[in-house]
């Protein structure tokens, strides 16, 4: 029979790449905890309108990467290609949307596009995202920045950029909306590729997102949005840059920056890395007032932000997950049973480790615990079960010494000396 193998763009994570994903998780709990926002978990399948109605028609993510298929019964559901619209359906669906408070959440989990794998970017991959309901405030808009910013250095991340732009709102887009048109009639179309010759007509901002070189120099000299903000919005991204400027964050201000979504408006930012080749973007959000209400929800505005755990993962490289307080080695079958027991003691009161359920010589077993990485080995043979004892050996310095079963904890502890529970890194 045929070995099944992993579908392409979708990929496995043992340890230590799957080590990077749990330090990236509980080092984000630490610190958006830290600003008062909570978890939730939301689905991976959604009705497919509510990311035609969110992310936009005429986005490369809806019209060509998107994981679309019908149901048993018929109707339209898609693999969550982003999670702020399922996040944002899930408050409406909440008590949280009729308390008039300020809702700051955060998720996990994978993604789908369908789009050609490559170096950072996958068919399944997996994003933190950070979303603030019910809050206009432009110091909510700087404290996201510094909280995501926070978050990076807390990974240990330091050669990263900020790009900051401001996309205006429904009273000044228009305006610009109409000055692009005329400056895209202007160019030599050929230049164009068949997806920005498509969006001239029905979305012009999303010419200014392409990534294909010849598109990107024939916008270099195209009006700036952020030369045609009304007051309301240009006051609003002068108080967020001036917050930023007092919090010590270093950023540009890229007025080209407008992002793959369609229900960014006003303050947009991505944190850019230039260690990680050609998908430069490790992070990137924006605010989306208008969101909740189209998707059939109150009207209350709304920002935030989501970091690519791939991308993320590159630059990190290698994080060694927690060693082990112990590995316990039986040298004899008749103390196998005591061993499990007394090993499951040892959790009980906190201490990490695992036992050998296979008999080996001594030589072996220390191999063994050597290759763990463990603190601690623990002896158990035929002589110290009539004894009641143990051996203890400190694999970092060669001591050992028995000592009682019942005082195995103590002794334990004592070699440990202080337990770390954070992850160490390397690289």
């Amino acid at each position: 029979m045929s070995k099944i193998s992993r579908i392409k763009g979708f990929f496995d994570l043992f340890p230590p790449e799957s080590t990077a994903y749990v330090f990236m998780e509980e080092t984000a709990r630490d610190i958006f905890s830290r600003y008062g926002y909570q978890e939730v978990r939301i689905p991976v399948v959604e009705q497919t309108e509510l990311f035609a109605r969110s992310i936009g028609q005429e986005t490369d993510v809806v019209q060509k990467e998107m994981y679309t298929f019908p149901d048993r019964k018929g109707r339209s559901i898609t693999l969550r290609p982003e999670a702020t619209a399922g996040v944002v359906r899930a408050y409406t669906d909440s008590p949280l949307a009729g308390t008039g408070n300020v809702s700051r959440l955060f998720t996990f989990g994978p993604m789908f596009r369908y789009e050609r794998p490559q170096k950072g970017r996958t068919r399944q991959f997996h994003q933190i995202n950070v979303e603030v309901l019910g809050e206009d405030s432009p110091w909510s808009d700087a404290e996201v920045i510094i909280m995501l910013w926070t978050y990076l250095r807390a990974l240990g991340l330091s050669k990263l950029d900020i790009e900051l732009n401001s996309l205006g709102c429904s009273q000044c887009r228009p305006a610009f909306h109409q000055a692009l048109k005329q400056y895209l009639q202007g160019v030599d179309h050929d230049g164009l590729c068949s997806d920005c010759q498509r969006r001239m007509s029905t979305n012009p901002l999303r010419v200014l997102d392409c990534k294909v070189p010849g598109c990107r120099d024939l916008v270099m000299d195209s009006p700036r949005i952020n030369q045609n903000l009304c007051e309301n919005c240009e006051i609003h991204f002068e108080r967020v840059v001036s917050m930023l400027d007092k919090a010590g964050l270093n950023y540009h201000l890229n007025p080209n920056l407008v992002r793959g979504l369609d229900y960014y408006q006003r303050t947009t930012f991505e944190v850019v890395s230039h260690d990680i080749g050609a998908q430069s973007s490790v992070a990137g959000g924006g605010r989306y007032d208008g969101l909740v209400r189209a998707l059939g929800g109150p009207d209350v505005p709304g920002i935030g932000f989501a970091c690519g755990m791939e991308r993320l993962a590159m630059l990190l490289g290698q994080v060694n997950q927690k060693p082990q307080d112990f590995y316990l080695a039986v040298l004899h079958e008749q103390a196998m049973d005591k061993a499990l027991l007394l090993a499951q003691r040892l959790r009980e009161k906190g201490f990490s480790g695992e036992m050998g359920f296979q008999v080996k010589s001594v030589k072996a077993q220390l191999r063994q615990a050597n290759k763990l990485g463990v603190k601690t080995c623990l002896l158990l043979g035929i002589d110290e079960l009539n004894k009641g004892e143990i051996q203890v050996k400190d694999m970092a310095t060669g001591v050992q010494r028995g000592v009682s079963q019942d005082d195995v904890e103590q002794a334990l502890g004592l070699n440990i000396k202080a337990k770390n529970n954070n992850y160490l890194r390397n690289g």
